[in-house]
């Protein structure tokens, strides 16, 4: 899990990366002291933070290197960190952006000053990252590979169906025969990935129990579960269902101002792919659920409820679900009941907290 950075820091280098280009910014205190583009290579890396370090005043510990959440670009910057021992924040792009008010003009130089600017501004409140587990890197690369032919797949076959009842017969046959053979190497490239993923899992002792534990969840599929160990770092990023409510896009927000009150939305600001799965998810529950259909159909048909309000609050009960399990380490049952709580022995222990009471719960 992230730590949160709690000393003082006396150097802030916002770092705007790309593909082939790094562009380092760096301040000292409140003044931009230069700026140094250099070439997205390992080795190049290494001498400019061995420069930096030859700086007069110049120590690592006392140094946030801060960068945007650009993907795999970000590979040969952050080895090079963590060899170092560097601390390090990873930050989403437009957190960046929003935090600065009203900017204008854009380009490599410029974002790699304002991410400085930003990291010196935020300091008390930025969390440094930490490395995943490799085995959660292969997964994460597995399951995006797999989007990007699920894709693929289904580009090639509606675009060729839809001909179907507008061009001639002979040229559609043609067209469909000409891409066959493509369509079928995609269908065993997608399922030699499923292979793959299922082997990464069940190697793992640990992602291999929670797998069992989501999927225990009636209507929750092996899919959904392998994108909540990736979104989650497994759990360890997200453990709170609201938090992974907000990030999935099924927590509701109010927008009200003076008088004016409309109804509370969900914020497109969410991860599609996970919003999706889980809508599915709930679709399954509405439609097959002996406790979940009933709870729609009341809702919808007596109290007037829109229907896709309905079907978020089903996805919210899900994911109440699958944190509950985790939380406690255990697979659902449909006539669980809540074990009681010891009590604290009087002789030893005559108080007993807030936080003390929440571990209990949850154990």
């Amino acid at each position: 899990m992230d730590k949160k950075s709690s000393k003082k820091y006396s150097w802030f280098i916002g770092i705007d990366v790309s593909r082939n280009e790094l562009d380092f910014a760096v301040m000292k205190s409140k003044t931009i002291i230069f700026h140094r583009e250099i070439p997205n290579e390992v080795q190049t890396i290494k001498d400019f933070i061995t420069e930096l370090k030859a700086r007069q005043g110049f120590t690592v510990s006392k140094t946030i290197f801060c960068m945007e959440n650009t993907g795999f670009y970000s590979n040969h910057l952050l080895q090079v960190l963590q060899h170092f021992k560097a601390n390090i924040v990873v930050e989403n792009a437009m957190k960046i952006k929003n935090s600065l008010g009203n900017i204008r003009g854009k380009n490599d130089k410029i974002d790699a000053m304002r991410i400085a600017e930003y990291t010196y501004l935020h300091q008390e409140n930025l969390r440094f990252w930490s490395p995943r587990r490799p085995v959660i890197d292969q997964l994460a690369e597995l399951t995006a590979l797999r989007l990007r032919l699920q894709g693929l797949s289904v580009g090639l076959t509606t675009s060729v169906h839809e001909q179907r009842s507008f061009v001639n017969k002979r040229i559609f046959k043609e067209n469909l025969k000409l891409c066959t053979r493509s369509i079928e190497a995609v269908k065993l490239d997608l399922m030699d990935i499923e292979e793959a993923i299922l082997k990464v899992i069940n190697e793992d002792d640990q992602l291999r129990r929670l797998r069992d534990i989501i999927v225990s969840v009636d209507y929750v599929g092996a899919v959904t579960a392998t994108e909540m160990l990736v979104c989650t770092n497994e759990f360890r990023d997200i453990k709170d269902p609201k938090k992974f409510a907000c990030y999935a896009g099924v927590a509701p927000f109010p927008k009200e101002s003076g008088k004016m009150k409309v109804r509370s939305r969900v914020s497109p600001l969410a991860n599609k792919k996970m919003k999706s799965l889980l809508h599915m998810c709930a679709l399954l529950a509405m439609r097959h659920c002996p406790e979940l259909r009933p709870y729609f159909l009341r809702k919808v048909e007596q109290e007037g409820k829109p229907k896709m309000a309905v079907l978020n609050a089903l996805r919210y009960k899900l994911i109440l679900r699958i944190f509950a399990c985790v939380n406690q380490n255990r697979e659902f049952e449909k006539e669980y009941t809540r074990q009681s709580l010891p009590m604290p022995d009087p002789i030893f222990d005559t108080t007993i907290t807030e936080a003390e009471i929440s571990h209990l719960t949850c154990r």
